[in-house]
């Protein structure tokens, strides 16, 4: 017998997941592996140390553990703020008429203000564990560069982040928490680095994108000794920490008995959509269960919809490893839009893997459609989302306007990645009617792809 479903679904401490889901072993179809830019053959492990931490450095290669256990120490940690609730939005239902069941994984409520903590928390032990002095990050938004300095003085190590200039400019907040946790921040692309300094000839006045910051947060970290890189999203080991996420939603969900049928995620780089969705395709592949699977991303930086399936550079300097993902160019430069966190040329391995065996299916929004939908959410719901996780809103309303015209009851979960308290420059344009939207064009996406490295894709 189904037990009854309460407003909020919070689970009992002792159902907190004790290890990470890798989807890949599950994958009949692995993503292609990531290749050394040098020589064009797949990275070993000696080749990636001296940039990653080595366990993270394991973990990144591994396409066949399918569960990995997480540390103690970690897990003491994600007991402050996790496990994170699941959440029937009964309010935005009534206010769309809708019999559509709609629930959303909250992942705002920490500091950071989002799901970064999940991965920065990780990153942070194994760096510590490793003896390191810091490491070097970028940061879009700033939820994973806030994210990293919370670690990182948790476990008292130097942080340096690289912020898009964009997002800089528009969250001076944001940056003063960073350094509030200890973290120099630094614009990007800056005079700084030899990086920073090519960019800043090459496009005079750039705000900056997630491309430019990695690269110079890889220069950083490989010109001083006792520091390594860590990413916020876009890599497999990333993705690996963020499947805390679906694996709360689906036990969350198993415990009540309910089943989705739709399962919504932003997409940016693609670690929270492939941390939520990963349980879920797991069972797609062992033929136990299916679902529809969405994943939304800005129609400013469309990569899954609009861009290429190839190997493609994951920053814009062209200093890391070349992955094969769908992707806009790494010299791509989206537009200011206030979605900082999804403003990346490329997307996951593993999530370009799954779209492209037809796993998963993608679309784009508009930014002003989807400040509209994050408004109508925080006026029923009561939470303010950040803009990133408004793409997820805007196609759940959708799917659910959908089921009002056809009568389905359809179950949608989407992922409420974070809060958008500090986005208020991106309310303010859009409650004063200034905000447009931004869609590159053919011709600028083309020129992009022209720059592809010359390899088999």
């Amino acid at each position: 017998m189904t037990r009854e479903i309460p407003y909020k679904i919070y689970l009992e401490e002792n159902e907190m997941p004790k290890q990470w889901y890798n989807v890949r072993a599950d994958m009949k179809n692995k993503p292609a592996p990531i290749l050394n830019p040098g020589t064009g053959q797949p990275v070993s492990l000696e080749d990636i140390m001296p940039v990653f931490c080595e366990e993270l450095a394991k973990q990144e290669l591994d396409e066949t553990t399918p569960y990995i256990d997480i540390p103690e120490e970690i897990r003491d940690f994600y007991k402050m703020y996790r496990p994170s609730p699941l959440v029937r939005a009964y309010c935005l239902e009534k206010a769309l008429d809708t019999p559509a069941k709609i629930y959303y994984k909250f992942e705002g409520n920490n500091t950071s203000g989002s799901h970064k903590l999940n991965s920065a928390i990780a990153q942070a032990y194994y760096a510590k564990k490793q003896g390191l002095k810091g490491v070097t990050t970028e940061t879009g938004a700033g939820q994973w560069g806030t994210a990293l300095s919370m670690a990182c003085a948790y476990f008292d190590l130097d942080c340096q982040v690289y912020m898009v200039k964009c997002s800089y400019e528009q969250k001076p907040f944001r940056r003063e928490v960073m350094r509030t946790y200890g973290a120099a921040v630094t614009p990007s692309p800056s005079m700084n680095t030899n990086i920073g300094k090519k960019i800043n000839a090459d496009f005079p006045g750039t705000t900056g994108s997630l491309g430019c910051a990695i690269s110079e947060a890889v220069e950083a970290a490989v010109s001083q000794e006792g520091y390594r890189y860590v990413l916020g999203s876009v890599l497999s080991q990333v993705l690996l920490h963020q499947t805390v996420i679906g694996l709360e939603t689906k036990t969350a969900m198993d415990k009540y008995g309910i089943k989705p049928d739709i399962i919504i995620g932003c997409a940016g780089g693609g670690s929270n959509l492939g941390g939520l969705i990963s349980p879920f395709v797991g069972e797609k592949l062992r033929g136990e269960a299916d679902y529809r699977i969405i994943a939304v991303e800005p129609a400013s930086c469309p990569s899954l919809t609009r861009g290429k399936y190839a190997y493609d550079f994951c920053d814009t300097g062209r200093v890391t490893p070349l992955a094969k993902m769908y992707t806009l160019g790494s010299n791509f430069m989206p537009s200011a839009s206030h979605a900082g966190g999804l403003r990346y040329h490329g997307m996951s391995s593993i999530v370009s893997q799954l779209y492209a065996d037809g796993l998963i299916e993608a679309t784009s929004v508009e930014q002003t459609a989807v400040f509209e939908a994050g408004t109508m959410f925080a006026r029923t719901e009561g939470i303010l989302p950040a803009p990133e996780s408004n793409h997820a809103v805007r196609v759940a309303i959708d799917e659910a306007l959908k089921c009002k015209e056809t009568g389905e009851e359809k179950t949608i979960v989407f992922g409420l990645t974070g809060t958008g308290y500090f986005d208020m420059v991106a309310y303010q344009k859009y409650n004063d009617g200034e905000m447009v939207d931004y869609i590159p064009s053919d011709e600028d996406i083309a020129k992009s792809l022209a720059e592809l490295p010359n390899l088999e894709s």
